[in-house]
């Protein structure tokens, strides 16, 4: 995880003390597993999970599953679930996402973290006019004007074992959060990183 992305996150969370039960899906056991972030200090019982195995012999409890199921927990269950870079390896990621909306607490808190896409052109690629920009320009002269004009960038293709999607802040927004209350988006990195929040009313 970037440490742009890690710090959002952590920015995110800020004021907010969780002493429920919180849950991770796509944690790893490493420095930059969310649940060490400082909203769950007080955390009764943090749950990470992944489709590896991993050992849970200190604070976090790591569950091999797939979070397309999550029926091994109860409805309404953890007070914060989070998930970072996860979902564009996820083949059927709707399927987490309403796992995700079901095991979230009444007032409970979701964060999402996802690689996106934003407006088309070389201008929302670069605020300001600068020496790369002069020289994709030259090159789209050379190659296909149009072709450029029309695209954006996106974070490479990085395996885990696959990689399937990337998402718009609208999705992120509509799709992720949908019936949740006190949504937002926050935007880090180029090309984008989104991280949604929203409540569970």
């Amino acid at each position: 995880m970037s440490p742009e992305v890690h710090h959002l996150f952590r920015q995110i969370l800020d004021g907010h003390t969780f002493n429920g039960p919180v849950m991770e899906i796509g944690a790893l056991d490493n420095a930059d597993c969310l649940l060490h972030l400082p909203a769950f200090k007080h955390s009764i019982e943090k749950i990470g999970v992944n489709l590896i195995t991993q050992d849970s012999a200190g604070p976090i409890s790591y569950v091999k599953q797939n979070a397309n199921d999550l029926s091994c927990f109860k409805d309404n269950y953890f007070d914060a679930v989070v998930c970072n870079s996860t979902l564009e390896h996820d083949p059927l990621f709707w399927k987490t996402l309403a796992e995700i909306h079901r095991v979230t607490a009444k007032n409970g808190v979701a964060v999402i973290g996802v690689p996106g896409y934003t407006g088309m052109g070389l201008n929302h690629v670069f605020k300001k006019r600068n020496y790369l920009q002069k020289l994709i320009q030259l090159f789209a002269r050379v190659y296909d004007k149009e072709a450029l004009s029309a695209s954006t960038l996106t974070l490479g293709e990085h395996f885990y074992p696959g990689d399937y999607y990337r998402f718009s802040e609208q999705a992120v927004r509509e799709v992720f959060f949908a019936g949740f209350t006190d949504v937002k988006i926050y935007k880090t990195l180029n090309p984008p990183r989104f991280v949604g929040v929203g409540k569970k009313p």
